[in-house]
């Protein structure tokens, strides 16, 4: 079959479901023909659609999702489970075993090879199903060839390591075969894969430290030999595009991989300290980080209450919370849920994290001579229907957000404070006169997030006393406790969800924030008006069984409740 004609079928089934244009189906056939990358990778390169659009146009005429294999780091695991002589034969690679779900991603030369994937998934019996990626045959071949004849698994790099042993079989001088380069990677995608959102490297006296921040809290998962720490470390710098040389002073860069079939960014941080530098890397996961409005796990009133919110046409809507409360996440949804192309959206952030489709992203990081307020006097001339500004953390900042927020934009940003309400004193302090606040504030939105229990292993309990008193149940009650299973790593949680609270700004709110009203009346005015404190989301979430009361506790103050 002649392989431009799928991608004529692509093209033209975009074009004719309204998902591209033709110009911008032009405009990708030109960049395709320039850099040689399939249609639907140059579409979504370039923003015109995003990979779930993509998938799904594929999936209805392909039957499969694709990848491209050029300098990915595959898993370790899925790969012991495909014999190399198999994937030789008929042109397939493992790329990731999802540990939960035992699925495996295959990429495959030929969606409709039936031979090549019978094969596979006799092969595989009932210890993994596939699941099919369309990859160009050269890449699959070359894939083979390179990772097959070396050890991938942490502990094999490491035995490999010790006693020296060199795999003669592939090319000694190629990159990826030197075996500290593949413990580095055999490390991060095994992060990648235990869904960890940070990995720090911590050199102590005699060992490297490894700990993973899996749903919040961190966990040692290694401890290394002292000596591996210099390589690692070089290594490390050189991906990130640090300076190998300076060795006494903080260091930040960024690392771009793909990891397990899919691209990964990590942000790099390097520490001195008195056992040496310290690295801790923040992966950025752009599957993970950026989830549709309607799966942020809200409840149908907290969702109506929050599209309510964003129908205002301007304005400001501020997420409040603690450092790694989730608020990037909440406000990268927001922006989802409104960017369209009739829409201009402009952000300055403190750096982008995750890169939107239709979406004016500017790192501050990267603008040297521009903070967040010179940034939003910079974005007023740039057309913008929508700016977001990562973080109201000064005056200036401040009072060019209200002013954008005056002058018929709608605004979303961050602030440091304790609860929705508090955000008010908070705003103030900054200098922020209260008749400015009054009438440009849409509402506000606090969040904490906790640990979600394994479905699979979690384990029923009747509450005790206390506990039924702070629930304000005066009945018997079954509340729900972690156990641990191997879907979850033994730890009983898998994955977090967010408490929240909403305030919406009406005419009488408005009106107690101009006359600089205290606390106790705009909190007795809300919760006339349906308020909804996160700590009766957060009981809520204990009563579902999605989390428990220790994990809500840890994260709120439930005493005022229980004396409410």
């Amino acid at each position: 079959m002649d392989g431009s004609a799928p991608r004529k079928r692509l093209g033209d089934t975009l074009v004719e479901r309204g998902l591209i244009s033709a110009d911008q189906l032009r405009i990708a056939l030109q960049e395709q023909r320039e850099r040689g990358r399939p249609l639907g990778e140059t579409l979504v390169a370039l923003g015109f659609i995003t990979d779930e659009t993509l998938r799904d146009v594929l999936s209805e005429s392909l039957g499969s999702g694709s990848v491209r294999l050029a300098g990915i780091v595959p898993d370790a695991a899925a790969l012991a489970l495909i014999p190399r002589e198999v994937a030789r034969r008929y042109k397939v690679f493992p790329l990731a075993l999802e540990r939960a779900t035992h699925v495996l991603t295959v990429a495959v030369a030929d969606v409709n090879d039936i031979v090549a994937m019978d094969q596979v998934r006799a092969q595989l019996g009932a210890r993994a199903t596939p699941h099919w990626q369309l990859a160009a045959p050269a890449e699959i071949a070359q894939a083979i060839e390179q990772y097959y004849g070396h050890e991938l698994s942490i502990d094999g790099i490491l035995q490999e390591i010790e006693t020296g042993r060199r795999d003669t079989a592939l090319d000694a001088g190629a990159d990826y075969s030197h075996p500290i380069v593949r413990l580095v990677d055999a490390l991060l995608t095994d992060a990648v894969m235990q869904g960890a959102s940070d990995i720090h490297f911590e050199p102590e006296a005699g060992f490297v430290r490894i700990r993973l921040r899996i749903d919040g809290v961190l966990r040692q998962v290694r401890a290394l030999h002292r000596r591996y720490w210099p390589a690692m470390l070089v290594r490390l710098k050189i991906m990130a595009g640090m300076n190998i040389a300076e060795s006494r002073a903080a260091q930040d860069g960024r690392i771009a991989r793909t990891l397990a079939g899919r691209a990964i960014d990590f942000r790099a941080a390097v520490h001195p300290t008195v056992h040496g530098e310290n690295v801790v890397l923040r992966i950025l996961d752009g599957k993970r980080g950026i989830v549709p409005l309607e799966s942020l796990g809200l409840s149908e009133t907290q969702l109506d209450l929050l599209k309510l919110m964003l129908a205002r046409p301007e304005g400001i809507l501020l997420v409040t919370g603690p450092t790694g409360s989730g608020k990037t996440t909440t406000l990268y949804s927001i922006l989802a849920h409104r960017s369209s192309e009739g829409v201009n959206v402009m952000t300055l952030e403190d750096p982008v994290e995750y890169v939107l489709p239709l979406v004016r992203q500017t790192s501050l990081s990267e603008a040297v001579r521009m903070n967040f307020a010179d940034g939003v006097r910079s974005l007023m001339r740039q057309d913008p229907d929508i700016i977001l500004v990562g973080e109201v953390r000064d005056r200036d900042t401040a009072e060019m957000a209200f002013r954008a927020a005056m002058t018929g934009h709608q605004v979303f940003t961050t602030l440091h404070s304790n609860s929705a309400l508090r955000a008010l004193p908070r705003l103030l302090d900054l200098g922020v006169a209260p008749e400015v606040i009054s009438g440009n504030v849409i509402g506000i939105v606090a969040q904490r997030l906790v640990r979600r229990l394994c479905p699979h292993c979690r384990a029923p309990y009747e509450a005790t006393e206390a506990e039924r008193r702070l629930l304000g149940a005066a009945e018997p009650l079954t509340l729900w406790r972690a156990a641990g299973c191997e879907r979850c790593g033994q730890r009983g949680f898998r994955g977090r969800l967010a408490l929240l609270e909403m305030v919406r700004f009406d005419r009488t709110l408005d009106e107690l924030v101009a006359r600089r009203a205290t606390l106790g009346e705009l909190e007795r005015h809300a919760l006339q008006a349906g308020f909804e404190p996160i700590a009766r989301d957060g009981i809520r979430r204990v009563l579902e069984g999605a989390t428990t009361l220790a994990e809500v506790a840890r994260v709120i103050d439930l005493t005022e409740l229980a004396h409410a």
